[in-house]
């Protein structure tokens, strides 16, 4: 079956956001992009930093709460629905919940083709990135480092600790069908 999502998971700062821009320029068809980020940036400011919604720790540690959920699930159902209807789809997401993420994805998916891709960073490498960019939590890329691929199963892996977003996106697209 033709690929109608790319879902790439990966920790905060380990370059998911260049490899995106990257793939839409080397695939042949055009490609929408969806990020984590834009769904947080939508989300009322008075869900950011509540229970309900989602909290930052000053370490960086990211916890989120129903009401988060129930919009996440909105969010990715609306996703899919978009692929369901003729659209090509890259996600850009950070598996909080590892393997569960992982499995929403899957629920709201039936069985629309994706395929997934891990992008890992080394932790020191993406504390220095977030670091760079400024708008994180420190702490938040060194915890995630790891914890975002915990039971997570993927088609293709790639590595940004010493390799450029291009070359990343590359090795995706040899795997889009």
């Amino acid at each position: 079956m033709t690929t109608r999502m790319i879902i790439l998971n990966g920790g905060s700062s380990s370059g998911k956001s260049g490899i995106v821009r990257c793939l839409q320029a080397v695939l042949p068809d055009p490609w929408l992009a969806f990020g984590v980020d834009s769904f947080v940036d939508a989300l009322p400011a008075k869900m950011q930093a509540s229970d309900a919604g989602l909290e930052i720790a000053p370490d960086g540690r990211v916890s989120v709460g129903a009401d988060f959920r129930a919009l996440e699930a909105a969010w990715t159902e609306g996703i899919v629905a978009m692929a369901g209807a003729g659209a090509r789809i890259i996600v850009d997401d950070v598996f909080l919940g590892g393997a569960a993420s992982q499995q929403r994805w899957q629920k709201a998916l039936g069985g629309l083709p994706a395929l997934w891709v891990g992008v890992r960073c080394e932790s020191a490498v993406a504390a220095g990135r977030e670091i760079a960019r400024g708008d994180r939590a420190r702490g938040m890329a060194a915890s995630q480092a790891d914890a975002v691929h915990q039971g997570v199963t993927y088609d293709v892996e790639v590595d940004t600790t010493h390799t450029e977003s291009l070359a990343c996106a590359r090795a995706i697209a040899a795997h889009v069908g």
